[in-house]
């Protein structure tokens, strides 16, 4: 049995994949010092040829234990997923596809911004409405490529 215990996202822990959005942090005050910026939390990647796009995902609810064997990437451009909903999702992510899978835990307040052309699991919200906003890149070349693991791996609870 493959088993993967999520992690809680923090914005080390994810470094390497992406950033983590949220109202943590720095920021300063602006529309008459009633509203908090947190000022410019994700590079935004969208490769030559593309152009940024907002799109609005529904995802079906999953609960852990969850299995998987499907991971996917896009090598044009990065992806950022917010919550439309303040509810935790899982965040699976995979250095490439024969490493070993980690699994994050949004708090209910975080979003993420995957970098371009890494590997990461389904949108996975672990509660309904699954209802995300979702930024990443616009354009006529194919900006995805999935991998499917020969054995499925589990995440459990923590």
């Amino acid at each position: 049995m493959r088993n993967i215990t999520p992690l809680p996202l923090t914005d080390a822990a994810f470094a390497p994949y992406g950033e983590v959005l949220d109202a943590e942090g720095d920021f300063r005050l602006i529309n008459e010092g009633l509203c908090k910026r947190h000022h410019d939390r994700a590079v935004m990647d969208f490769g030559e040829g593309g152009r940024a796009g907002i799109s609005v995902f529904n995802a079906e609810p999953r609960q852990l234990p969850y299995r998987f064997s499907l991971i996917e990437r896009h090598p044009e451009g990065s992806q950022a997923f917010i919550p439309m909903t303040p509810a935790p999702f899982l965040v699976i992510v995979a250095k490439d596809t024969a490493s070993r899978p980690l699994a994050f835990l949004t708090n209910g307040a975080q979003g993420i911004n995957l970098h371009r052309g890494t590997w990461h699991g389904v949108l996975t919200p672990l509660s309904a409405p699954g209802l995300f906003a979702v930024v990443d890149r616009i354009g006529t070349t194919s900006n995805l490529e999935e991998f499917r693991y020969d054995e499925a791996w589990t995440v459990t609870a923590p």
